[in-house]
């Protein structure tokens, strides 16, 4: 791409940078435009990855079709397959009509999944088979969908280690790393800092009807310095900061380090304390590690709750089965549809059967009876017998072992 065409796409864009690994980037994107090959975008939060997708759905032949930007990490686990894949009416509770989800919706045209790298694992595997296949099945549905759609995806995980520690599927990776582009940091961008800077000023003033703000050459050279560990966001909020609070429009050192510290290896915005140098760094790790922790620990729970509730409703149901048979053992005989379970009979008003008279059944005794008979109405079948009893494979699994009917 010559330097005419590359100003051209930055001015569309509103894209503000000369440095070459951001021309590169750029450059690589308008080049696979033109393709329906899926790309990754790689960098840190806050570099600006979300231009690419739409650079290269716009410089496509599908620019005429529908683009969605999803952030994968924004959308609760439960409900993503849900968002992505659709699901038919009635395959979970809300679910009162049917969903295309964003796959049927976007049918020819783009995709841009954000955070990929937070997907959850069976949302990985779907979407493996949609990108070699392009199929897929809706959340509750059976039937096959197709769908034709350009994948392009972003992330700031480092890929290689959530493979190797197992959060990310290794084959997924390789689909959509057909054509890897990396967004280089702010820090290793060099002047672009004050392009922006400059581009950020300007906008301010002219949104809030206030002068411009501008640099010394010594705050120019911290700002240089400076890690920008939160990239163009965080130079857009410091930007912002300053415009607005600052007394001075010229703003020099001393005034520049009430925003972003001294220290170029810093990663903090400012000092928190007049005295001492405390960083809260690692308090900070530790406080992020504990909350994901605690949002998994939440989805386990939520999980095992869910498996509970199902065994509990299963043995009652279950139970019932075994107490309509004691009410009915204790009344006249009349047809009922558990005739194959042993026969009883009413001698001067005590309950008897047939092989152990002046003897009362007990609920135990009727449900390995109401087990037994619905084994042999279904030929052994466990996963019928369930089914005609209204309980769960392993609920019912659970009583054949609890009565001994498993040797």
């Amino acid at each position: 791409m010559d330097t005419s065409e590359l100003q051209r796409l930055k001015q569309r864009y509103n894209i503000v940078g000369n440095c070459d690994a951001l021309n590169r980037a750029l450059d690589v994107a308008k080049q696979v435009a033109s393709t329906d090959l899926s790309v990754l975008i790689v960098g840190e939060s806050g570099v600006g990855k979300e231009i690419i997708p739409r650079l290269i759905h716009d410089n496509s032949p599908r620019k005429h079709e529908k683009y969605f930007a999803i952030n994968c990490g924004s959308i609760p686990e439960g409900t993503i397959d849900s968002e992505l894949f659709g699901h038919e009416k009635g395959s979970f509770t809300g679910a009162i009509g049917e969903s295309e989800g964003y796959f049927g919706t976007a049918n020819k045209g783009t995709i841009f999944l954000d955070e990929v790298g937070e997907l959850p694992m069976a949302t990985q595997a779907r979407l493996l088979r949609v990108l070699e296949t392009g199929e897929y099945i809706r959340v509750g549905g059976q039937k096959i969908m197709k769908t034709n759609v350009r994948i392009v995806a972003a992330t700031n995980v480092n890929m290689h280690k959530a493979i190797s520690e197992g959060r990310f599927r290794e084959d997924l990776y390789y689909r959509l790393n057909t054509i890897p582009i990396q967004m280089p940091p702010l820090r290793d961008r060099g002047n672009d800092i004050l392009l922006l800077f400059s581009l950020f000023t300007m906008q301010i003033a002219e949104k809030y009807g206030m002068s411009r703000i501008t640099l010394t050459d010594e705050a120019k050279a911290i700002m240089l310095r400076y890690k920008w560990p939160g990239n163009v966001r965080q130079l857009k909020n410091i930007t912002e900061q300053m415009s607005v609070l600052s007394t001075t429009r010229v703003i020099d050192a001393e005034t520049l380090s009430k925003f972003i510290p001294q220290d170029k290896e810093s990663t903090q915005l400012a000092t928190t304390t007049p005295t001492g140098s405390h960083s809260y760094e690692s308090e900070r790790e530790i406080l992020y590690k504990i909350l994901y922790e605690l949002r998994g620990n939440v989805s386990d729970l939520r999980r095992e709750m869910t498996n509970l509730r199902k065994q509990i409703d299963d043995n009652r149901t279950l139970d019932n089965f075994a107490a309509a048979q004691q009410v009915h053992a204790l009344q006249p005989a009349t047809f009922s549809p558990y005739q194959d379970v042993e026969a009883e009979e009413i001698r001067d008003g005590v309950t008897t059967s047939q092989n152990e008279q002046n003897e009362s059944l007990n609920l135990s005794d009727i449900g390995r009876q109401v087990v037994e008979k619905a084994l042999e109405r279904n030929g052994g079948n466990r996963k019928k017998a369930a089914q005609e009893l209204g309980i769960s494979d392993r609920t019912l699994y659970r009583r054949i072992k609890q009565y001994g009917l498993d040797k």
